[in-house]
C-alpha cells in the first residue's frame, strides 16, 4: 500500500461528474489500502475525495498552506493535517510524504503540482510514478501541445515517458498497484 497524492480542483463551482470522479478515486484508494495525500482543503474534488476515502475507511493526510487554513478552507477532518508556512514549501512536503502521484482534472494550481513533480521525476530527483487521468479527455489539449513540444525538441522523449497518461481510475490502480 501506498501513499498517494492526489491533485485535483479544490473549485467550488465545477461541471457536473467530477465530484463524482473524485469521489470514486477516494473510494478506490481507499478501498486498496493506499494512504489519500492532498492539498489539505475540504472544499472542491479535494474536499470530495478526501471525504470519500475517510467513508471507505481509508486514511488521509492533508498538507495546507497557513493562508489557506486562514480562510477556513482547512481540512480538519484529515487523519493528519500538516500546516505548511507556504505554497512551495506544501510541494515539497507532499513530494516527500507521498509514494506516487495521480492527476484528477484542475486548474493551475493543479497544473503547477502536476509540473513540479513531474519536473523533479524526469531530473531524476525521485523515481516516483506521475499519473494523469484524462478523464473524458480532460487533458486532451494539453496532450497534445506536449507533444508539439517534444517533435521541437524541447521536451525530450525520457523526461515525456515519465509522465503515466491513463484513461481510467481502474487503470490508475492497476499502476498503482506495483508502487
Amino acid at each position: 500500500m501506498a501513499a498517494v497524492c492526489v491533485f485535483c480542483a479544490s473549485a467550488q463551482v465545477l461541471p457536473a461528474g467530477y465530484l463524482d470522479l473524485a469521489r470514486a478515486a477516494g473510494t478506490a484508494l481507499a478501498g486498496a489500502g493506499h494512504t489519500v495525500v492532498s492539498g489539505g482543503g475540504r472544499v472542491g474534488m479535494m474536499g470530495a475525495l478526501t471525504g470519500a476515502a475517510r467513508a471507505a475507511g481509508g486514511r488521509t493526510v492533508g498538507i495546507v498552506p497557513q493562508a489557506l487554513v486562514d480562510r477556513e478552507v482547512a481540512d480538519t477532518g484529515s487523519d493528519e493535517l500538516l500546516v505548511t508556512a507556504d505554497l512551495a514549501d506544501r510541494k515539497t512536503l507532499m513530494l516527500a510524504k507521498s509514494d506516487a502521484f495521480l492527476v484528477l482534472p484542475g486548474g493551475i494550481g493543479t497544473l503547477d503540482e502536476l509540473f513540479e513533480v513531474w519536473t523533479t521525476a524526469a531530473l531524476g530527483l525521485h523515481g516516483k510514478p506521475v499519473l494523469l487521468l484524462d478523464h473524458d479527455g480532460f487533458y486532451t489539449g494539453l496532450l497534445a501541445w506536449l507533444d508539439t513540444l517534444g517533435a521541437a525538441g524541447f521536451l525530450a522523449g525520457a523526461a515525456r515517458d515519465r509522465l503515466v497518461v491513463v484513461d481510467s481510475l481502474v487503470t490508475a490502480l492497476g499502476v498503482l498497484a506495483a508502487v
